[in-house]
């Protein structure tokens, strides 16, 4: 009895899941599925097996995923991310953090979710960071007294995510996967992933409120801050606030210079690097602010600025008479009688002679009005919508507000104040200049994400060869790293474009979308449909072998619901965070539990991790309510 294509292709599915779950490698099954079930496809008993051409769709699939340029940034930026970790430059920043939010309840638990976050975006590794800030921030939050369960939840949801806030190599793969902008991803993931943050943030602020006994306060020594001796005598010499007391020490530095401090000789140059590092928050807020002011005025108004227009209209005619110039006559064998029977030459047979062409009854009242548009007039391009009055509104309160906190901040900066911000200066500002770098350029268009990523990549080693922190080894640790991962997600792309075009040929793909659409569902329905979908398969599975296999066969369908490609992708991802935090598979328990101390079980573990994937089932529900946390910023930045 012969077997349908399309019921071959249903066993092609259901085969690779269980494959999966054995234990096989991802990569290396797809292939070895597509090439087995192309082959039957394929089949031909008057053709030699070697001319079957399961083999040419090999390799032009192959072909077609080592040419693909989205591709090319996901070495990149992990290579970033691979060298960050190999630097070891998240431990200072765990120690400046803590003490910056030391009055807040569960300081540890914040602090690990907060160093989480942003070290996640700048390495887009889950593995790593849950296996760094385990080791780093597991056995202080335990030797505190906090509860196993939010020590071991806080960093396994943080952990994840990196790989949904931009840069991420999960976006890159599901652009390609898709074929969607990269750019318009990383904007649309940028505010459901730090929504998602916060709704973390809260739960964790929250649960240590309502029962303080899972978060104990910190004893008062380890809440202090280290005071260095030219810095008290500084304070005491000028002003107890810092910020007035380093401006008097700069302008009339007599007093500072004549005292003596043990192991240090105080200079000049010293005291002013000192005021610079102090005005370091008002500098970042002027800075956000006038960039704010300068994008939504200046930049996104160009079209509209008459000064540009009357530049346009100008060069009109000097590129009209340019046109005119380049004109060249056509040579003798391009030239052609014209036809000379009076049957060539005929008249439409009408009755009112020769006709109007379609459109020209609508056109004509415009004509009347307006007239013709004359050569060399400057033309009315599409212009970006006026800036609202009401951002004038919003973003005077913003100056307001911003001025008032920063002056209570410095009105409250003491000695300890100020070394809390040096630390942070010196452990966080060089992260957080390289992630805001190589996020603006490519939000705001002025590289492409691969060049990005090179400027990541590259930043990444200088900040480990200023910390020092840098050797051969380790470089050649986080190559070797990278050259495995890229790998993976190179053969991942050849394995599951064989095996996705041998399932449409054998039926598999028509068979999906009849039996979606015979259903009837609106586009809600739909929605919630495939999200469970996902989200029930991350319970087995990576996501990887999600994105690349599973969620190609949900794409086809979206232009029939009407549904963006974009919100779809975001809420994947959002979706997939749970993939991470669900058991049995779920990796980032395991990936805690090997550095965790060993009374620390992994149903502890798990216990912990549980309310997250709540979170991110809430988190997924405000995005379906409000599409514009979604699309508001690629709209704004790119139009469409």
């Amino acid at each position: 009895m012969m077997i349908s294509e399309a019921a071959l292709g249903l066993s092609m599915l259901g085969l690779i899941v269980v494959v999966i779950m054995l234990g096989f490698p991802t990569a290396f099954t797809l292939m070895g599925l597509g090439m087995f079930f192309g082959f039957i496809a394929f089949y031909d008993p008057s053709a030699h097996w070697l001319d079957n051409k399961v083999f040419d769709l090999m390799v032009q699939r192959a072909f077609g995923a080592m040419t693909n340029e989205t591709l090319l940034s996901i070495p990149l930026f992990v290579l970033m991310g691979y060298v960050m970790e190999r630097g070891a430059l998240v431990d200072k920043m765990f120690h400046s953090v803590q003490l910056a939010f030391r009055r807040v309840p569960g300081s540890l638990a914040v602090t690990t979710l907060i160093v989480c976050t942003f070290w996640g975006i700048a390495s887009g590794l889950v593995g790593a960071v849950v296996v760094l800030m385990g080791v780093i921030a597991m056995r202080p939050m335990l030797n505190a007294g906090y509860d196993t369960r939010l020590a071991a939840g806080v960093i396994t949801a943080g952990g994840t995510l990196g790989i949904l806030i931009p840069p991420s190599v999960m976006i890159i793969v599901y652009a390609a996967v898709a074929g969607q902008s990269v750019v318009k991803l990383y904007a649309a993931a940028m505010f459901p992933g730090f929504f998602l943050a916060f709704l973390y943030l809260i739960y964790v602020i929250g649960w240590a409120m309502l029962q303080p006994k899972v978060a104990p306060k910190l004893p008062i020594d380890q809440q202090r801050a280290p005071i260095s001796p030219w810095v008290a005598h500084v304070a005491a010499s000028y002003s107890p606030r810092m910020l007035p007391a380093l401006l008097a020490a700069v302008l009339a530095p007599a007093r500072a210079l004549r005292g003596s401090v043990e192991g240090m000789k105080i200079t000049w140059g010293l005291l002013v690097r000192n005021l610079l590092t102090g005005l370091v928050p008002l500098a970042l807020a002027a800075v956000t602010l006038g960039a704010i002011w300068w994008y939504v005025t200046i930049y996104s108004q160009k079209d509209n600025n008459p000064s540009t227009a009357a530049v346009a209209t100008q060069q009109a005619p000097a590129e009209k008479a340019a046109a005119g110039s380049s004109l060249a006559e056509p040579s003798a064998s391009e030239l052609a009688e014209p036809p000379t029977s009076s049957e060539d030459a005929k008249e439409p047979e009408s009755a009112g002679g020769v006709e109007e062409p379609p459109g020209s009854e609508s056109a004509a009242p415009a004509t009347q009005e307006g007239g013709l548009q004359q050569l060399g007039e400057a033309v009315d391009a599409p212009k970006t919508a006026a800036v609202p009055d009401a951002f004038y509104t919003g973003f005077a309160i913003a100056c307001a507000l911003t001025l008032v906190l920063l002056g209570l901040y410095y009105w409250r900066m003491d000695a300890e104040q100020f070394e809390i911000l040096r630390m942070l200066v010196s452990s966080v500002m060089p992260l957080a200049t390289l992630t805001l770098v190589v996020l603006g350029v490519i939000l705001f268009g002025i590289t492409t994400a691969t060049e990005s990523a090179a400027v990541g990549a590259a930043g990444a080693f200088l900040m480990a060869w200023q910390a020092k922190t840098l050797n051969f080894k380790k470089i050649k640790e986080a190559v070797f790293l990278t050259l495995k991962t890229t790998s993976m997600v190179c053969w991942l792309f050849v394995g599951s474009a064989l095996f996705s075009a041998v399932f449409a040929l054998l039926g598999g793909q028509r068979i999906i979308e009849q039996w979606v659409l015979g259903m009837d569902l609106s586009p809600l329905q739909f929605l919630l449909l495939s999200q469970a979908i996902i989200f029930i398969l991350g319970w087995p599975l990576e996501w990887t072998e999600i994105i690349v296999i599973f969620v190609p066969i949900f794409l086809p369908l979206l232009a029939h619901f009407q549904i963006d490609p974009l919100l779809f992708g975001v809420l994947i991802f959002v979706n997939l965070q749970a993939a991470f935090l669900s058991p049995p598979v779920a990796m980032s328990a395991f990936y805690l539990k090997g550095v965790s101390p060993s009374h620390v079980t992994i149903n502890q573990i798990f216990a912990g991790m549980m309310p997250y994937m709540l979170i991110v089932i809430l988190c997924m529900v405000f995005m379906y309510i409000w599409p514009g946390l979604t699309l508001w910023l690629p709209q704004y930045l790119y139009g469409g």
